[in-house]
């Protein structure tokens, strides 16, 4: 066990200061500062090296009943963050080790040692286990082989592709077998990044109608597995395009993220009858975890030989952290969207 001398006894944090309507701004979040408890048994200090944003905290900024728990009003938000443990009173984690933990959003976390775990930055940078090797990973990897039930030989299409989990479930199936990888993004430099990453196909979705452009990239051979990040426009496409017996993974659906009013079902969702499709939600932490270990040997892997790359957004400053997020939605990310402090 140790405990370091003059460690800090406050911390800066983002707090929730009131609840978006729509579009999240500024107004909405607060800068402030509050005390930190004394070390207890079992329990680390950590320094924030890098703490995550991301699409799903959006909707836990409404006061809705949902899968995860609604931030409260004026506390600190919380999400993904990997730091350096600056003192401990746990056998299990020792001054200076490199943990990931889920109290992101401030500069220093004090928490139980067990609710962290060991950043192998001999494998990777440490921000590399809040994206490619952290839960953005296994998101990609179990979305498309668990959910989407993936085998070589299969067409793929990933919407939201040049994001931290789209990029990756490109690059997966390509490593996989994959027959052909299409992926749809925002931006002509997006479009040209997948293609450098080895997707197949790419488009700009706001070239043209999404439905049009994404049976052109088919070949007239349609899709086997649709990851869905974007929802919408997105997911009728996909369901036009889809093979008898194809597989949607729904994983996100940003496209409605911000939407104030009910937003309408796909129009032909009835084609999943006649196809015979499967329409599958999941989340990452709602039976995926049991893949964990799978993951991570064969992303060490794909990375160690360049069989996957990954890329990052970074913005410095914590108090730049809602900006961030903000510009995360309006799709501003390539790749992993991070917050160094």
């Amino acid at each position: 066990m140790s405990i370091a001398t003059a460690l800090p006894t406050s911390t800066r944090e983002i707090r929730l200061a009131s609840r978006p309507a729509g579009r999240p701004v500024p107004e909405n979040f607060r800068l402030a500062e509050s005390a930190l408890p004394e070390l207890q048994d079992g329990q680390i200090l950590v320094r924030n090296l890098y703490i995550s944003v991301d699409p799903y905290m959006r909707g836990r900024m409404n006061d809705v009943k949902s899968y995860s728990a609604p931030f409260a009003l004026d506390a600190a938000l919380d999400g993904g963050a990997v730091g350096e443990v600056i003192a401990s009173r746990s056998e299990a984690r020792k001054a200076g080790d490199v943990v990931v933990h889920q109290l992101g959003w401030r500069e220093y976390a004090v928490l139980d040692a067990d609710a962290t775990t060991v950043a192998r930055t001999d494998l990777a940078p440490a921000p590399a286990f809040l994206g490619a090797l952290g839960m953005t990973g296994l998101t990609a990897y179990a979305g498309l082989l668990k959910v989407g039930e993936f085998k070589p030989g299969d067409a793929v299409f990933v919407s939201g592709a040049a994001g931290a989990v789209g990029s990756l479930v490109g690059q997966i199936a390509k490593a996989m077998g994959a027959s052909r990888v299409i992926g749809s993004a925002g931006t002509p430099e997006k479009v040209a990044r997948l293609l450098e990453l080895g997707f197949d196909a790419a488009f700009n979705y706001r070239d043209a109608p999404v439905r049009d452009q994404l049976k052109a990239a088919a070949d007239g051979k349609g899709i086997d597995v649709y990851f869905d990040n974007v929802g919408g426009e997105h997911l009728e496409a996909a369901l036009a395009e889809l093979n008898v017996g194809g597989h949607v993974a729904m994983c996100g659906a940003i496209a409605q993220y911000n939407a104030t009013e009910p937003t309408p079902a796909p129009r032909n969702l009835m084609l999943a009858i006649g196809k015979q499709l499967t329409l599958r939600g999941f989340l990452v932490g709602g039976g995926q975890r049991q893949h964990r270990a799978e993951f991570f040997e064969k992303m060490s892997a794909w990375l160690a030989d360049g069989s996957v790359r990954y890329d990052e957004t970074v913005v410095d400053g914590l108090e730049n952290a809602p900006r961030a997020f903000m510009d995360l939605l309006d799709g501003a990310n390539t790749g992993k969207m991070l917050v160094r402090l």
